[in-house]
């Protein structure tokens, strides 16, 4: 007889702890201990998670906190992540028992006496005044009109007063809610990989944009310096034409020299103005904000003197794309499970207990107490194919996020690969481009020289200067290049961020502002 009364107990912890559906497995890290590209100045090591300190530029380190600050795009990507924790809250009050409390009054006329009326109630009464005068006479209308008074009564309106408090709870018995808070969990793990994703692009691109800045600038003081060549070059020629010594020909090819250079000017103090912008919205502030900070031109920053890559076992650990893309295999696997219990039925558990009243001072007397309380029991039968359809559904979408996450460690792998070959390539082209800039300087210098002592015509050296501007800008746009190459490989190595700390922190939820009376006209469509 005991084991006949535990064994409605027993089944249902076992049920209790079933959780149906696949239980997710994290997928295997990419093989290999080494990347099949290397550069100079490249090593197995973990990668800086603070990659720009190595440039050791104070003003670059300074942007870096001034983006991960205020970038509006950081920003909602961390309210994402506080949105989808609240979700995780959600999913798990679901499997939690409910609590509420009602109260009420309502004044209702039943319409009971008409129903006595046509149940025949007042026939039957007069029948029985009759026989009550049978045998007392006079009884009958005595009795006649109590009755009828009574009656008449139920014609009235009433008043009804209560109170109760009611309760359920969904026995999670096959793992429902367990799969949807593991879903949700996930679900959050994919916001805050996102988020750090987007961290990792921003820092990538206020790097990127500083480089180009800093080249710019430098590009823009050697066509100063060119035009100022150019000028001096002109008034020798136009001193020399004075004294008789060069020909008028000779003036006109300098001031030609001067004006071309001349008019290269704007070109680059445009592309300086449109770099600093650029760096002001990254970092959230209104156009002109860094002036002051970053007018001044500085030399452009070299890489480090040895970057870390790790293995590519690793990678997947450090590329927040590819965190994301694991999150979301996990995702769909636990949907499969919610899927699939959803074949099984709903048990719930409800309860209500309370007062009610004619009159609210009767509403303490134990004599009004109603309660009820029991199981229920929810199975579905037919639903037209829906529930088989989530279930192929689900197991449709967790093989999609299966070469989704595929797709992004090879996608991740090749960025890595590609990112050492254009390194290692823009090494070599910086260090010939600084061997094409020495040559030039020296060419031009002994053509300058010759000229000026009256050994060679004006030519020569004006095709010495455009030699030697030529290749001073591509010396600048050499070493520009190669620190784009350096903040490129460190972004496909996921380097920007750590998972010890917290880096950034999701801006206040403040409500909207009022609108003021009559600015509604003014507003465009929401549309």
């Amino acid at each position: 007889m005991k084991q006949t009364k535990r064994l409605p107990l027993s089944l249902a912890l076992l049920l209790g702890g079933c959780t149906l559906g696949p239980n997710f497995k994290p997928p295997a890290p990419p093989a290999g201990t080494a990347y099949n590209n290397s550069a100079p100045g490249v090593a197995q090591n973990a990668p800086n998670p603070n990659w720009w300190a190595g440039f050791n530029d104070p003003v670059l380190t300074s942007l870096m906190r001034e983006a991960i600050a205020g970038s509006p795009s950081l920003q909602e990507a961390l309210l994402r992540v506080e949105q989808a924790h609240e979700n995780v809250v959600t999913s798990r009050a679901a499997g939690l028992p409910t609590l509420g409390a009602t109260g009420s009054f309502k004044r209702e006329q039943e319409g009971l006496k008409g129903l006595a009326e046509s149940g025949g109630a007042y026939s039957q009464l007069n029948q029985l005044a009759q026989q009550a005068n049978s045998i007392s006479p006079g009884s009958g209308a005595t009795l006649n009109n109590g009755a009828s008074s009574a009656l008449d009564s139920l014609g009235q309106p009433i008043n009804l007063y209560s109170y109760s408090l009611s309760s359920s709870w969904e026995l999670d018995l096959f793992g429902k809610v367990r799969r949807q808070v593991e879903a949700a969990k996930a679900n959050a793990d994919e916001a805050t990989d996102a988020a750090r994703e987007s961290l990792v692009m921003l820092e990538s691109q206020i790097a990127q944009a500083y480089f180009q800045l800093r080249a710019a600038q430098a590009a823009l003081a050697q066509q100063q310096q060119n035009v100022r060549a150019t000028a001096l070059t002109l008034q020798l020629t136009q001193s020399q034409a004075a004294h008789g010594l060069a020909p008028q020909s000779d003036v006109e090819q300098a001031r030609t020299a001067y004006l071309g250079q001349q008019a290269k000017l704007p070109t680059y103090i445009k592309q300086v103005a449109q770099d600093m912008t650029q760096i002001d919205i990254l970092t959230g502030k209104p156009p002109g904000a860094l002036d002051a900070q970053l007018a001044q031109a500085t030399p452009l920053p070299t890489p480090p003197a040895l970057i870390g890559t790790g293995v590519p076992a690793s990678l997947a650990r450090r590329r927040p794309d590819i965190r994301e893309a694991e999150d979301n295999l996990h995702a769909a696997t636990a949907q499969i499970g919610v899927a699939v219990a959803s074949f099984y039925p709903d048990i719930s558990l409800t309860g209500s207990v309370g007062f009610h009243a004619l009159d609210a001072s009767y509403l303490t007397n134990w004599a009004n107490l109603f309660y009820a309380f029991g199981p229920s029991i929810s199975l579905p039968i037919f639903e037209g194919g829906k529930l088989s359809s989530n279930l192929r559904l689900a197991r449709i979408s967790q093989a999609n996020a299966a070469l989704q996450y595929r797709a992004t460690v090879l996608n991740a792998l090749a960025e890595v690969e590609n990112a050492l070959v254009a390194y290692r390539e823009d090494q070599q082209t910086l260090a010939d481009a600084q061997g094409t800039a020495q040559a030039a300087r020296i060419s031009f210098n002994l053509a300058q020289s010759r000229y000026q002592h009256g050994l060679a015509s004006l030519l020569p050296a004006l095709q010495a200067q455009d030699s030697l501007v030529s290749a001073n800008q591509q010396e600048i746009q050499a070493q520009s290049q190669l620190d784009v190459d350096a903040a490129t490989l460190y972004t496909a190595l996921g380097g920007g961020w750590q998972e010890s700390e917290q880096a950034v922190t999701p801006p206040p939820i403040n409500p909207a502002p009022p609108i003021a009376p009559g600015a509604a006209d003014t507003l465009a469509d929401p549309r």
